[in-house]
């Protein structure tokens, strides 16, 4: 079942229009959240607003929005002050302007939202727009108003919907000269580069979230299960990290780590298996054949042999 929608309008080029609809790419509720309790009742507390100079209690239909002007000087404004001041954006996303993706900087990229047609009838108008997206491979900048906001849309197409992402204007982000100015130019000895390039290609490979665990909501989870058990709780152990004392040191060490663990983690039978050497008695020769010994010995040997055949074949003289 899709979750409920965040935003219901139109998604507009030029004359095509389409009805749409934008849910929320990510979701952070099935994170392990709390709640503010009594101490001593375990009861939960209810939030209450509090006039800061009379000290009474506010309750929500005295509460209202104020501009701050000056120290304790507000300006107020009314919900309806702010609708009355709703752009056309509000249920329109109008595809303003197309861009070539790489142009766009992901520094200013903010929060992901799916968009889809919200009925049949608007489904050919929406495949039209996106087929043309992807053809030429751009994306769509365009606006529309979120929480009382307006904010930039991204819009670029994604398997056989669209993905939006709203982009923080140019105001809200920082300009990286502050930070990175004082980096000095220093030069990087070429047999550092060829360990660290080592490092790099031994943990190469391809993006799969599912591999990254949030191991603080698995710990915070276990420390929930053992406390309702009413087990023990035991602390992590911290981890033992070195003094990085000489650079090329630690590299050369991370490449023997890095190696060592490559090795381990191929499967057995890729590995020579190391056999243990045992000393077994080396058989005698076999003697050889009469015929086939060599040396003058054996050239006389077999002569006196011969020479007592052939006169065991003669007769006796009488």
């Amino acid at each position: 079942m899709a979750p409920r929608a965040n935003w219901k309008g139109y998604l507009k080029l030029s004359l095509v229009s389409c009805p749409v609809a934008l849910y929320p790419a990510a979701s952070s509720s099935e994170r392990v959240s709390f709640h503010l309790i009594n101490s001593e009742t375990h009861n939960r507390l209810k939030q209450q607003y509090v006039d800061s100079v009379t000290g009474e209690i506010v309750e929500s239909s005295d509460r209202m929005r104020g501009y701050e002007i000056a120290k304790g000087e507000y300006v107020p404004v009314t919900d309806e002050e702010l609708a009355d001041v709703a752009l056309e954006s509000t249920h329109t996303i109008e595809i303003e302007q197309f861009a070539p993706r790489s142009e766009v900087d992901e520094v200013f990229f903010d929060s992901r939202y799916f968009i889809a047609p919200d009925d049949k009838v608007g489904e050919e108008a929406f495949a039209v727009i996106r087929e043309a997206m992807k053809k030429r491979n751009v994306v769509g900048l365009a606006r529309v108003v979120l929480f009382r906001r307006e904010r930039i849309l991204m819009i670029e197409p994604r398997g056989k919907g669209l993905m939006a992402t709203t982009l923080r204007y140019d105001y809200e982000v920082r300009s990286e000269d502050a930070y990175f100015d004082e980096i000095e130019d220093a030069p990087v000895a070429k047999e550092m580069l060829d360990l660290a390039n080592h490092i790099i290609d031994t943990k190469k490979g391809k993006f799969d979230p599912a591999t990254f665990k949030d191991r603080y909501q698995d710990a915070v989870v276990e420390l929930i299960r053992a406390k309702r058990a009413g087990k023990p709780i035991e602390a992590p152990r911290p981890a033992k990290t070195g003094n990085v004392i000489n650079l090329m040191d630690a590299l050369r060490r991370s490449v023997e780590a890095e190696t060592k663990g490559e090795r381990e983690s191929k499967p057995a039978q890729a590995r020579p298996i190391a056999r243990r050497a045992t000393k077994r008695a080396t058989p005698a020769p076999a003697p050889k054949p009469p015929a086939q010994r060599g040396g003058k010995a054996a050239a006389k040997s077999g002569t006196k042999t011969s020479a007592r055949k052939r006169k065991a074949s003669l007769p006796q003289a009488r």
